[in-house]
């Protein structure tokens, strides 16, 4: 049995590496990256595969059973390279892929979802078992924005009134270790989401309370915000995705009251008020 997660070296990679091997022998894990040298400290094998390079997927999927499919970073070229990553998944037997969606990805108002739902498509359409993990937005993803908000004063967005269900990264991971180390779970469409959902201006009123001082939510037009981002030194494309996705936020595309993440991890999900305590300590 051997379990490959790709991306493995990113942000949520490692933490369900760490969560994996709490759960199977660290043997039966195997860590795709496109630079196998900054995998060393993982405590698994290594090999290199890079979306973009499909001639290196082949040999990197050689004997995996289980393989996480973690989504490419690069919108606009996710499609592509999670197609060369199913193709090489196919043809070197690999049994059963779980990828890394986004929240109702065939419904959901955010313009990042197109691709997912392309990938879903793939998937489906593979032969291979499937699980799909739509994890809902990262609290992570505020971080930058907590500390802004406590340095100008407010916390701005273009979300309106909008409920998002955010969740720690480390949550999503462990659902993803979970998965992947247990039966049960093939063709399986997993809505995961934080159990507390908040508004900007919740979160807002959260900073306020731990900073000591008052900082209100200013809601934007999703181009004037979008100017803001690209001010703060974000490229222009990727300032307009984010402010689209405060928009899909205040049309419910971020919110989920199913619990089936917790439901997954057998825990309570980690509260927004955790991350700004923790970045404001």
């Amino acid at each position: 049995m051997t379990i490959a997660i790709t991306g493995a070296t990113g942000q949520l990679g490692r933490l369900v590496v760490e969560s994996l091997k709490a759960r199977v022998p660290a043997g039966e894990i195997l860590a795709l990256v496109r630079d196998p040298a900054k995998a060393a400290d993982l405590g698994v094998a290594a090999r290199a595969a890079d979306y973009a390079k499909a001639q290196t997927l082949g040999p990197a999927l050689e004997g995996v059973d289980t393989l996480l499919l973690i989504s490419g970073n690069e919108v606009g070229q996710r499609l592509p390279q999670h197609r060369a990553v199913i193709e090489a998944a196919q043809a070197a037997g690999v049994t059963r892929i779980a990828y890394t969606s986004i929240l109702r990805a065939d419904t959901s108002p955010l313009v990042l979802a197109d691709e997912h739902k392309a990938t879903e498509a793939l998937l489906k359409a593979s032969g291979v078992a499937y699980t799909l993990l739509r994890n809902g937005w990262y609290a992570e993803n505020y971080a930058g924005a907590i500390h802004g908000a406590v340095a100008s004063g407010a916390l701005i967005g273009s979300a309106g009134q909008g409920r998002i269900s955010a969740a720690a990264r480390a949550d999503y991971a462990q659902a993803a270790a979970v998965v992947l180390a247990t039966d049960g779970h093939e063709n399986k469409t997993y809505e995961l989401a934080g159990d507390t959902a908040f508004t900007m201006a919740e979160l807002a009123a959260e900073i306020s309370a731990k900073a000591g001082k008052t900082i209100p939510y200013n809601d934007l037009p999703e181009t004037e915000y979008a100017k803001i981002l690209e001010g703060l030194g974000l490229p222009a494309a990727f300032a307009a995705i984010l402010a689209q996705s405060d928009v899909g936020a205040s049309q419910g595309g971020l919110f989920d009251d199913g619990h089936q993440l917790s439901g997954l991890i057998g825990r309570p999900t980690t509260p927004i008020s955790a991350l700004v305590a923790n970045l404001l300590a």
